[in-house]
């Protein structure tokens, strides 16, 4: 549940060009210590309560927090922590490989020691110049649409690759026209909360589960993990961890934050599009939400480890959220979550298993969430459904500590 397994180190001021998803991802995935999450899967949930709240959360931005930031100014610290995991998928970089520092000595991190930093600044300027010069300002070209995992992009067509075994397509974040005959979105959707339960899933107003957690790197070996829920958005994920301090992500249904250790700041909170993804998962927690959760649905095909399934497609303010249903159950098997940066859009991508039934309700026991900077895996042990929860487990949390 760590947005950011790698970031813990990557959390960085001004470190364009850094950490990675690559070949090397034993080793660059090392610094799994969580940044989000989700960001993370469950991640904490936003928005129903927003009726109560009389403004939004004050958006704080990078450069009054970080140190050393010039070409990235002007941003959320959130969505500055999400562009460096996009300059870790681009170039299949670790922090490391631009930034002199550790997860102890962060203020090392704003440095220019590496030539990296200011080449990386550069390629943000060309980037945002061509989109504007030859695209009308729309971010067609990303740092990923050259680099592709690699710290040079290729000058010379790969004869290999072209003869070669085709790589396993992935399917894209924007969903294909839908193919003759397929079911709308609405008819998807009612099939869906069929298949969980049809009007039992009323019934299901919170509940409190407790399972394991794991993740990359030093992160994974099982820990407890708590995962607290209200509808219709409110929740709260804790990874117990007594030697570094627990990793805490909250939506309290208007405003989200992560509590977690190795970070450049305490606590994250969230704003814009990461508020949003997470008012959509928040929601779609709860199956009873799932007609209304999003706006402009649309439907299409595809097929995840050769099963057909049902895509919708939708909006959730500026995260674009598709949920992908397998065509035989009609329950959900993906559900993927995409938000805007300054250089390109960041996924995440939660499958979902093992559904059980609770107070008549069918839920997932077993889910991964991935996304740029690691993979979180949960598995629980019981759902305790309609429980009463104390409200200041959807509080903002406190920095992380031992105990």
């Amino acid at each position: 549940m760590r947005r950011g397994s790698r970031r813990r180190r990557s959390a960085e001021a001004d470190r364009p060009a850094s950490t990675g998803l690559s070949g090397r991802a034993a080793t660059r995935l090392w610094g799994v210590a969580g940044t989000a999450l989700l960001w993370v899967t469950a991640v904490a949930l936003t928005s129903g309560q927003g009726a109560a709240r009389a403004e939004l959360p004050r958006e704080v931005l990078a450069e009054s927090v970080f140190k050393n930031v010039t070409t990235l100014r002007g941003i959320t610290v959130d969505e500055f922590m999400g562009t460096m995991g996009v300059f870790s998928a681009a170039l299949g970089f670790s922090c490391e490989d631009c930034h002199t520092g550790g997860s102890n000595n962060w203020a090392l991190y704003a440095q220019d020691v590496s030539p990296r930093k200011q080449m990386a600044r550069r390629m943000v300027t060309m980037m945002a110049e061509i989109n504007k010069q030859y695209f009308g300002g729309r971010q067609v070209v990303t740092c990923f649409s050259c680099h592709r995992g690699a710290n040079r992009p290729k000058v010379t067509p790969s004869l290999t690759l072209l003869y070669g075994t085709p790589p396993p397509e992935e399917l894209d974040v924007l969903l294909p026209p839908a193919p003759p005959g397929t079911p709308s979105a609405a008819q998807i959707l009612d099939k869906y909360v069929q298949a969980v339960g049809g009007q039992r899933a009323t019934g299901l107003t919170s509940f409190v589960a407790k399972g394991t957690y794991s993740g990359y790197g030093p992160e994974g070996f099982p820990r407890p993990v708590e995962i607290y829920a209200k509808a219709p958005n409110q929740k709260a994920i804790v990874v117990r961890d007594p030697a570094s301090g627990d990793n805490v992500t909250v939506f309290d249904g208007w405003t989200g934050w992560l509590s977690a250790p190795f970070k450049p700041i305490d606590v994250m909170e969230f704003h814009g599009a990461e508020l949003d993804s997470a008012r959509a998962e928040a929601e779609l927690t709860f199956p009873a939400s799932v007609k209304q959760a999003l706006t402009n649905p649309r439907s299409s095909a595809d097929f995840i480890n050769d099963r057909s399934v049902l895509a919708v497609q939708g909006n959730k303010g500026n995260a674009l959220v598709t949920m992908y249903f397998d065509e035989q159950t009609g329950l959900l098997t993906r559900l993927v979550r995409s938000t805007p940066s300054v250089v390109g859009r960041l996924p995440v991508q939660t499958d979902y298993s093992d559904y059980r039934d609770v107070a008549g309700v069918k839920l997932p026991f077993k889910w991964t969430t991935t996304w740029l900077d690691g993979r979180s895996n949960f598995e629980l042990s019981e759902v305790q459904p309609n429980v009463a929860i104390d409200a200041g487990r959807f509080a903002k949390p406190g920095p992380p500590k031992p105990y």
